[in-house]
């Protein structure tokens, strides 16, 4: 069913889903007005392997109100992860959102999932400049390939579509490049964004992976999203795919609140 959610002047239309492996719950905002902090989908996993719900006073609620509140307290800096056999959990945001943002974001995050997922174990949500993600397992440094989905703009390049398909992945793998280069990229560990040229327009593109992944890790969470989600991506004047482990964008229009460079 469709649900109508306002909040802080943006109309979301919310549609709620059940399947066998998940409930999920996609945001879409049709407002004029800008917001800071932009929800776009979010995920309550009732997968058998995440034990459901946890109840109120366990120790698993117990655990989690710990890591919450380290997380508070350290999300300024951009990212936190922590994980053991029966709870993991990850705060990253947006290379261009660390600081106060960033902390926004996670509060945000958080107070969102409570009131869409209240007592699962297993939740991840993703806004513009943060994900937050709760796993009931070990999941720390590991490739999830299963939360994960693509967004396109509903305008069609058109023209040369092989010329743009090779356009976009040669960008991505040179923006994933500069994300693993920790010689060139240390304040924003394994993000990277930048612009580029085709046929007279500016492509611009940002590339991220969790900061709990390796860098071959995060080379093959970047190709994995590519290929499979490549329908979504190919001939869009805009899209991006996002996971729990990474996340690629491309638009012809600056998206990002720093400055990019030529890539």
């Amino acid at each position: 069913p469709l649900r109508k959610i306002i909040q802080n002047n943006v109309l979301f239309i919310v549609d709620c889903t059940k399947t066998r492996h998940f409930d999920t719950c996609l945001g879409h905002t049709t407002s004029p007005y800008k917001q800071r902090i932009v929800l776009k989908h979010n995920q309550c996993v009732s997968q058998p392997q995440m034990l459901g719900k946890y109840k109120p006073g366990s120790k698993y609620e117990q655990r989690l109100k710990f890591i919450i509140k380290r997380f508070y307290s350290v999300s300024n800096k951009g990212y936190e992860g922590f994980g053991d056999s029966t709870l993991s959990a990850i705060i990253q945001c947006r290379g261009d959102s660390y600081g106060p943002k960033c902390h926004d974001c996670f509060a945000t995050a958080f107070a969102a999932l409570r009131r869409r997922c209240p007592w699962y174990k297993g939740r991840i949500i993703w806004y513009d400049q943060c994900l937050l993600s709760i796993d009931a397992k070990y999941s720390i440094g590991q490739i999830d390939y299963n939360n994960n989905f693509c967004m396109s703009n509903a305008k069609k390049l058109g023209g040369d579509k092989f010329a743009f398909i090779i356009t976009w992945n040669t960008f991505m793998d040179n923006l994933t490049t500069l994300a693993v280069d920790n010689n060139t990229n240390k304040l924003t560990p394994f993000y990277s964004a930048g612009k580029t040229w085709f046929k007279g327009h500016m492509l611009y593109g940002m590339v991220q992976c969790t900061i709990d992944l390796n860098p071959k890790a995060c080379w093959e969470c970047m190709v994995f999203n590519s290929i499979h989600f490549q329908h979504c991506l190919n001939d869009k004047r805009g899209a991006r795919f996002m996971s729990r482990s990474c996340t690629f964008r491309f638009e012809f229009y600056p998206f990002l609140a720093k400055h990019v460079q030529n890539i």
